[in-house]
């Protein structure tokens, strides 16, 4: 059995017996949410391409790494069912002469975000001076690398080809520098 819940919260509250929770508590298992290990999310994607490759009698695409770079920038508020559904369902859509690689586009829209956020987006860069939409793009690009790897600013200033200090310096200019992780937890 598994929840979300904090079940000793919930006996406290009387909205689950404190029995069935000791006959049910013998081995807990602490697992975070998947926006809390984006490192994993390679490895799940990998196995249900090939799963539901299989399931057609097909070989596992390949996944281009923008596609997996979309992947590991979603928040996943379904977990890891939701991660195994947008699988499956890029499988069964995919055109089978494009079957080898899974491209970003072939990725469902709420993977990629609302196009009409994106239309908007777009528009208003180009009613920006150049500086102005540079900047806008650094600081969304930049969220979105943050938010992949999981805050750590060593590897998203590796990903990204930057030193680790120039990207706190480029953090702080955007305004973003409240959404790093400390030094300590950056090294983790």
């Amino acid at each position: 059995s598994a929840t979300s819940r904090d079940l000793e919260v919930e006996i406290r509250e009387k909205r689950f017996r404190e029995d069935l929770f000791y006959r049910l508590n013998v081995v807990p298992v602490i697992l975070p949410p998947l926006n809390q290990r984006r490192e994993d999310i390679p490895v799940l994607v990998d196995h249900y391409a090939a799963r539901f490759s299989a399931e057609q009698r097909l070989l596992p695409p390949e996944i281009s790494d923008e596609a997996m770079a979309a992947l590991q920038a979603c928040d996943w508020p379904g977990n890891v069912r939701q991660l195994r559904n947008v699988i499956e369902r890029t499988i069964i859509l995919a055109p089978k002469d494009k079957f080898t690689k899974i491209e970003v586009e072939m990725l469902p829209p709420e993977i990629l975000g609302n196009d009409d956020d994106l239309d908007q987006g777009v528009a208003s860069l180009m009613g920006s001076p150049l500086r102005e939409a540079r900047e806008s793009f650094e600081r969304e690009y930049l969220k979105v690398q943050i938010r992949r790897f999981s805050g750590n600013i060593s590897k998203t200033a590796n990903f990204i080809g930057m030193e680790r200090s120039a990207l706190h310096r480029k953090l702080k200019i955007l305004g973003l520098a409240s959404r790093k992780k400390t030094d300590a937890e950056d090294q983790g």
